[in-house]
């Protein structure tokens, strides 16, 4: 059973390793991160993961990886057990993340199920219903969502700067902030797309997930920010 949800981004930069660890703003999005990160392994060790990529596939404990690909080789597991020695350098960002936020909470073993980009809604909400079935048993499981808002806000943006980045991201905020389903389902995935925003798909699937659970959900915590021009939504929900 789903114990605790928890909503976070998943830039590169959250690794210390990966901006020599000087960055103020990286360091208190890292400080966040982690911050909810160790409150779902208190709450669930065991985690089921969603994000988005274009290496769709489900991801056991039994994988590695390294963020070679983004400049430094720091290597990750899914689970304790897995051999970071043959540690994959195409595994999915999310997956990387994923692994790296497990180790520094030392949480137990990690699924990550990577869907993608483009994933339409009805999609989206068909694998949250699958994903609301895979944690059988009394033991609890944590779900992590991993994704990004808009990369076009303002002068620091990725993409060109888009007057709808803001409009886009106080939805989503709001969603989150207020568990939402209905409006996480609403997010528009042709805008989402045009604004760089990678976590639509995965937040559609845990608006999925949680009709297909059944429980009402309260958020416990929630914040946004763009320190680099890119929209990081952070949120906690848990069973009401």
């Amino acid at each position: 059973m789903i114990r605790r949800v928890a909503v976070l981004p998943h830039p590169p930069l959250i690794v210390p390793e990966l901006t020599g660890g000087g960055d103020r703003d990286a360091s208190a999005l890292r400080a966040d991160c982690l911050a909810v990160a160790r409150s779902l392994a208190a709450a669930a060790p065991r985690w089921l993961v969603v994000g988005a990529g274009d290496r769709p596939g489900r991801y056991g404990p039994e994988a590695a990886g390294t963020f070679r690909g983004y400049g430094v080789d720091v290597r990750v597991g899914l689970g304790p057990a897995a051999d970071l020695a043959f540690a994959d350098p195409m595994l999915p960002l999310p997956a990387l993340v994923a692994g790296w936020l497990r180790g520094q909470v030392a949480a137990g073993d990690v699924t990550v199920h990577v869907v993608p980009v483009g994933l339409p809604p009805a999609a989206c909400a068909a694998e949250g219903t699958r994903l609301a079935a895979e944690p059988a048993g009394p033991d609890p499981v944590g779900l992590l969502v991993l994704g990004d808002g808009s990369h076009r806000h303002g002068e620091r943006s990725v993409g060109k700067p888009d007057d709808r980045a803001t409009a886009f991201d106080a939805d989503v905020a709001q969603a989150l902030a207020t568990a939402d389903l209905d409006a996480l389902d609403r997010l528009d995935p042709a805008v989402a797309t045009e604004l760089g925003a990678v976590g639509r798909a995965p937040w559609q699937v845990l608006a999925g997930v949680a009709r297909a659970d059944g429980r009402q959900w309260r958020p416990v915590e929630s914040s946004v920010s763009t320190p680099f021009g890119v929209a990081y939504h952070l949120a906690v929900w848990d069973p009401a």
